[in-house]
């Protein structure tokens, strides 16, 4: 029996569970068509087992994703609270089309996609460092606000710099970000900075596109469809997002060092949850699944047990070893 952790999103004041869900393949497997019946399933079983708030955005499955989570909210009697995103259909992706009218526009197709009368939290998803240093597009959700049709601002980021800029805004209550074991960068500076202004951290790629599972060798192919196959360099968004960046067959030595830490451990993904969890600052964490089973291997991480200092300082130098050199300072 998993017990659930609830934590405070910030300063929006919601409890939220403290793993939740991400649905950018809730729908399948990346690269897959999207699979309705998948998707409700996955969905209905994450609020079975606990979880209320789920997160997704407007480009995810061309929008599928977004009307999925919005039946299950309308047939669920459960409080659920749902995130989505905005700013990532503009194309090209670049500060210039970026403005208020396009924005508000993207909410207004999210409601209606969703059918929902307000949005819980709206999140500009990973814009250009530019964006950040314009307070006009900052100051259209205040207004949203004042309308109802959303409740809370946040932003998803790609860099630090990006986070440290976007809490200057007092509107903005959440930061989604990057973070586990392979990429370590925000719990310095940044995690302190939001725990001073009461922002919520919001932990996406929690196991760097399933690196972090251990269930991937050298020899493992993805499909064409997948951005682990497609964006290992950034050909098509930042390649941050695709294995936290890392060279994936330095990733995989660095994953065969951490089974070592942790033997007999066949499924690490609960390890690498549990490891994120150990941080106070962090409001939920936000992992996808492509089937139930992966949403209870998800939630097992509240039965791990705590880690050892022994087991913390040999994750840490892998990290140190194998990851630290090339990633650390570019995100």
């Amino acid at each position: 029996m998993i017990k659930m952790e609830f934590r405070t999103l910030g300063k929006t004041g919601i409890k939220v569970s403290a793993i939740s869900l991400g649905t950018w393949q809730v729908g399948g497997k990346w690269g897959a068509a999207f699979n309705e019946k998948n998707a409700d399933e996955i969905l209905n079983k994450a609020v079975d087992s606990g979880i209320n708030f789920i997160d997704t955005a407007d480009v995810y499955s061309d929008g599928e994703s977004e009307k999925a989570v919005g039946k299950l909210v309308k047939s669920r009697k459960e409080k659920i609270y749902v995130a989505t995103k905005c700013g990532r259909q503009i194309q090209p992706h670049v500060n210039a089309g970026y403005n208020v009218d396009v924005l508000r526009k993207f909410v207004e197709n999210s409601l209606t996609n969703m059918g929902l009368e307000t949005i819980d939290l709206i999140q500009l998803h990973c814009p250009p460092t530019e964006v950040y240093y314009r307070p006009e597009i900052f100051a259209l959700f205040d207004t949203l606000k004042q309308e109802g049709k959303i409740q809370h601002l946040g932003v998803s980021v790609e860099k630090v710099e990006e986070a440290l800029k976007a809490m200057e805004y007092d509107n903005v209550t959440t930061v989604q970000i990057i973070f586990n074991m392979f990429r370590q960068r925000p719990s310095q500076l940044f995690f302190n900075e939001a725990k001073k202004k009461n922002v919520g951290i919001i932990v996406r790629v929690p196991l760097a596109s399933g690196l972090l599972t251990g269930k991937f060798s050298a020899a493992t192919s993805f499909t064409e469809g997948d951005h682990r196959q497609f964006n290992r360099h950034g050909e098509a968004f930042d390649k941050g997002e695709t294995f936290s960046g890392i060279d994936y067959n330095t990733g995989i030595a660095a994953v065969e060092e951490l089974k070592k830490i942790f033997p007999g451990q066949d499924n690490l993904a609960p390890i690498a949850l549990k490891w994120i969890l150990q941080f106070d600052a962090v409001s939920c964490i936000i992992p996808g699944a492509s089937n139930n089973n992966q949403v209870d291997s998800n939630l097992s991480a509240f039965n791990m047990p705590d880690f050892t200092a022994t087991q913390l300082q040999a994750v840490q130098e892998v990290y140190e070893k194998f990851i630290k050199p090339s990633v650390h300072h570019l995100w």
